[in-house]
């Protein structure tokens, strides 16, 4: 019998004992055993930050202050599991089966779509998600948007729809993998992929829905629920001290009074929820006009704050904590924005930076909330509902917004016509801007956003925001600069007037970029209801100036020029744009064009854009000079159209209008609105 050294066993029992107490890595971490050894201190600071004060939690308190780490950690998690505070969020298990849905299958490969971009999420070395990668396009926006957690929330209805266990195996093994990467939290305001605040507030709503919806679910480990209690507390505490203004606030505020409602064992959730209330309901002063619009003057980013706010309003009532009327009242006012700016198709208007999206069921939603029959009269182009007492057409005086409609019928006329200020955020260069709609389609546009950051960014952004991606005025090819991002007044009465018969306004803008000498637009529009649009155009400087008008078609018109005229037309109808008078123009097709620069895209929604065409009318103009278009839709045969300019000065146009056997007189001042009129002739 051969015998072995006994240098060789000591080697071997060292071997033995090192790879034994080898660090566990985050795929082997299932158990409370499993979590209080790898992480010992950041389990302890789990039992730091809850009140350990409170009756129902005694147990747990003698256990941890007796050293019975993971005995506390069980009582804690059967407080969870037994406890009726959160039964909102908790689910029955679903009965157990093999189905699946497929879209969400290829998520639990790790492939996330966001914001139209699909991409698959590498896998590290260490075995972790690479929490940083920005997708296919290099795009930051990527990687913030995956670190939301979106996903997961598919996930999760996947899994209560079919009982499926891989479902709720991908979520825990997904909240382990984020979690224990994101650690240590760093404590600081940051931008980083994993904490910044718009990540760490969308994590807490969807985090606080999964924790208390898989309370019955063998398959979510005991670890993965203790991280996500011991991640918590860090989001509230970068959600209390670093959150943002505008609509980051009420993201990010709304996600500290969801921790501090529905997680009330934390020891700070009593100061998280007065903090949230004194600083939601002050921001919701400043941030929210006396008209109901958003500051920030994009009817997106609108949405995305009122359904903060309505968040918060439902968390506070869970809270038993009371809020003042006028919060209750400003929610009110700003689905009456939505209500007065919808277009009749249903999509909101396209400004700023946001995506075209519909807004009928969220309108639905609010006349259900606020008993608005108006509203649904509205939503549903007339079918349901009561007629609106004031109609068609609205101002918003502080936004700055004058929403023309012809009526509320699906093939309605309707446009938006900017005279406000820049805004609070997300702006683009674009005061007196125009859009057009009529029988259901999209005429005359605004480019949209395209993409924050990334390539697409990188080659559409400055399009995107300046004035050359809207319906404006370009002075020496220079477009407009920043205007000021409040109002502290509302428009002057005298420059708007909504009449029986038609709509005015008239403003102005004069901080055009990077020119000589001082140079003011101003442009009044006359809406003459249900038939057609009027727009003068006025520039004033010193010296001689190069004007360049664009007109930006939607790109499903089919757009031709005859006679000096351009007509758009749909399935659905068509748009002719007829300039008026003898003023000698160069007229450009442009239509996707990316050199010498961008111009002819638009872009509905983030991440997609395609082509379209816009009109370029240029001229030369010494001084001062008038521009005045006629914008008439029409469906069937085209009509006889004849027109005559019969005042242009410094104070007014007045044109003529012969549609067929109709005719008008129509006189557009630049100043006071008192002194626009219509007169039908025959």
């Amino acid at each position: 019998m051969r015998l072995i050294p006994s240098s060789t066993l000591i080697i071997c029992a060292v071997l033995f004992l090192l790879f034994s107490c080898k660090e566990k890595g985050w795929q082997d971490i299932h158990s409370i055993e499993d979590l209080v050894e790898s992480h010992p201190e950041e389990v302890k600071s789990l039992f730091e930050h809850l009140d350990l004060q409170l009756p129902e939690l005694s147990e747990v308190k003698q256990a941890y202050e007796e050293g019975r780490m993971e005995e506390a950690c069980a009582k804690l998690l059967d407080y969870y599991r037994a406890s009726a505070q959160n039964s909102k969020w908790k689910r029955p298990i679903p009965s157990a089966s093999n189905e699946t849905v497929a879209e969400v299958d290829s998520i639990l490969e790790n492939v996330f779509v966001i914001q139209n971009v699909r991409g698959q999420v590498p896998i590290l070395s260490s075995g972790h998600r690479d929490w940083h990668y920005r997708g296919p396009n290099d795009d930051r926006e990527w990687a913030w948007l995956s670190n939301r957690h979106s996903q997961l929330m598919r996930v999760y209805n996947a899994y209560l729809e079919t009982g499926n266990e891989k479902y709720v195996n991908y979520l825990d093994e997904f909240l382990r993998d984020f979690i224990i990467y994101s650690m240590p939290y760093p404590a600081e305001k940051g931008r980083d992929a994993i904490w910044r605040g718009l990540e760490v507030a969308a994590r807490v709503k969807a985090w606080t829905k999964i924790f208390y919806g898989l309370q019955e679910s063998e398959h979510f480990n005991p670890a993965t629920r203790l991280l996500m209690l011991i991640s918590l507390p860090d989001h509230a505490h970068y959600n209390r001290n670093f959150h943002g203004g505008n609509n980051w606030l009420t993201m990010e505020i709304s996600a500290l009074a969801t921790t501090a409602a529905y997680f009330p064992e934390f020891e700070s959730t009593s100061e998280w929820l007065d903090y949230s209330v004194d600083v939601m309901v002050e921001s919701m002063e400043d941030q929210v006009y006396p008209d109901g619009v958003q500051t920030e003057l994009t009817a997106h980013y609108h949405n995305v704050s009122l359904n903060n706010f309505e968040l918060f309003k439902e968390i506070c009532e869970d809270a038993d904590k009371a809020l003042p009327d006028y919060f209750v009242q400003t929610i009110e006012d700003m689905y009456g924005y939505i209500a007065k700016a919808i277009r009749p198709s249903g999509h909101r208007p396209l400004n700023n930076d946001g995506d075209r999206g519909s807004d009928q069921a969220l309108l639905l939603q609010g006349a259900e909330l606020f008993g608005r029959e108006d509203w649904k009269f509205v939503a549903t182009n007339g079918k349901e509902g009561e007629r609106p007492e004031q109609e068609p057409s609205y101002l918003l005086p502080w936004a700055g917004q004058l929403i023309s409609r012809s009526g509320f019928e699906q093939d309605a006329h309707w446009s938006f016509f900017d005279i406000g200020p820049w805004g609070s955020g997300h702006q683009h260069n674009d005061k007196l801007h125009l859009s057009i709609s009529a029988f259901g389609e999209d005429f005359l546009v605004d480019a949209g956003r395209f993409a924050y950051t990334g390539e697409i960014a990188d080659k559409f952004r400055p399009y995107a925001k300046g004035s050359q991606g809207h319906n404006l005025l370009l002075i020496d090819g220079q477009g407009q600069g920043p205007g000021p991002t409040h109002a502290t007044s509302p428009v002057p009465e005298s420059t708007v007037r909504i009449e029986g018969d038609f709509d005015f306004a008239t403003s102005s803008f004069e901080e055009f970029l990077e020119l000589e000498g001082e140079v003011a637009h101003s442009r009044s529009m006359m809406y003459v209801r249900d038939k057609f649009w009027v727009v003068a155009d006025r520039v004033v400087g010193s010296g001689e100036h190069s004007v360049e008008t664009l007109w930006h078609w939607h790109p499903d018109c089919e757009v031709k020029e005859e006679e000096n005229q351009i007509t758009g037309s749909h399935q659905g109808g068509n748009l002719v744009l007829i300039p008026l008078g003898d003023v000698d123009f160069e007229l450009q097709w442009i239509e996707g064009q990316e050199d010498p620069e961008i111009q002819g895209w638009y872009s509905p929604e983030y991440n997609v854009y395609m082509p379209n065409v816009a009109n370029s009318y240029q001229t030369t103009l010494n001084q001062s000079g008038n521009l005045v278009w006629l914008l008439l839709p029409y469906q069937g045969e085209r009509p006889r159209i004849q027109t005559q300019l019969l005042e242009t000065n410094e104070k007014q146009v007045r044109v003529s209008v012969n549609v067929d056997e109709a005719a008008w007189e129509l006189t557009l001042p630049f100043s006071d609105g008192r002194n626009a009129s219509l007169k039908m002739l025959r």
